[in-house]
């Protein structure tokens, strides 16, 4: 069934006061959480797994478990909001138990509503918030960044900017050009309400015609199709293969670089999302 990006769009405008992940006419969903429960409860554990053990890109945070760090608000959202006690930073990480695999002859989507917390530019210096996707054999000993990784919502240092990248293939240079990978960005004031959609789209007779669309709003700012991977095997990570999704808010790190005296702990940093949902078409 093809899927009419009008009839999505028609949508948009109700999504703010939604909450919940919407039925789409011509579209299954195949899993969603709308974070509902209690103020101060941690999200649903068979639905995600809580990361308190990961340290890569130089980081400065420790992941926790702490509702201080990651809670439900109570009010159909999820909020993961970087801590610092005395230069020590704490924030939050979840990371979807289940993965899935894009199918042939199908169109599936990774979509979230986010928001990130309304501290100036200047008080966001090193923080790293993001919603994506990684490949699920990275569980099963495969290295960064031959498992694949697309991410859909990625911003730093407060910037109005959203980068929409992959990672793939050989490290260092590769097919992604790692470790930098292949990225397009889109203007966006990200202390609004926002739909982060990527789309894999397999509907074709070739790999090479298959391809990836980052969408925000409805609007699609990055396509990138296997042609120019230009390696069917490293195009399956990206596009053929499961993967799971991931929330974060990350602090220092080799790409933000670290905090300064003028960045903001607590809500006004934080990220915050109403769904996270997969659908296929």
């Amino acid at each position: 069934m093809h899927f009419n990006t009008f009839t999505f769009l028609s949508f948009l405008c109700s999504l703010a006061s939604a909450g919940s992940a919407p039925n789409y006419p011509g579209l299954k969903r195949l899993w969603a959480d709308d974070f509902e429960g209690e103020a101060g409860a941690s999200p649903d554990h068979d639905s995600w797994n809580i990361i308190t053990d990961i340290h890569v890109n130089n980081e400065l945070q420790t992941y926790t478990t702490s509702n201080h760090n990651l809670q439900l608000s109570g009010g159909g959202t999820v909020q993961i909001v970087p801590r610092n006690q005395n230069g020590r930073w704490t924030s939050g990480r979840i990371e979807s138990t289940k993965a899935f695999a894009p199918k042939e002859n199908k169109i599936t989507i990774f979509e979230s509503v986010i928001r990130l917390g309304d501290s100036s530019q200047q008080e966001k210096q090193g923080l790293w918030p993001a919603f994506w996707l990684l490949g699920e054999s990275i569980r099963y000993g495969t290295p960064w960044p031959n498992c694949g990784e697309l991410d859909i919502m990625e911003t730093i240092n407060g910037q109005f900017t959203n980068y929409g990248t992959v990672h793939c293939g050989s490290f260092p240079g590769g097919a992604c050009n790692e470790p930098i990978g292949r990225a397009q960005t889109l203007g966006v004031d990200n202390s609004d309400w926002h739909v982060y959609r990527l789309r894999v789209d397999r509907r074709t007779d070739s790999w090479e015609n298959e391809k990836i669309e980052w969408e925000i709003d409805g609007d699609i700012y990055h396509t990138l199709r296997g042609s120019e991977i230009g390696d069917e095997g490293v195009w399956a990570t990206l596009a053929q293969s499961p993967m799971f999704m991931i929330l974060n808010v990350a602090v220092g790190g080799d790409w933000p670089g670290s905090p300064n005296g003028a960045t903001a702990d607590g809500y006004g940093s934080m990220l915050e999302a109403e769904y996270v949902a997969v659908y296929e078409a």
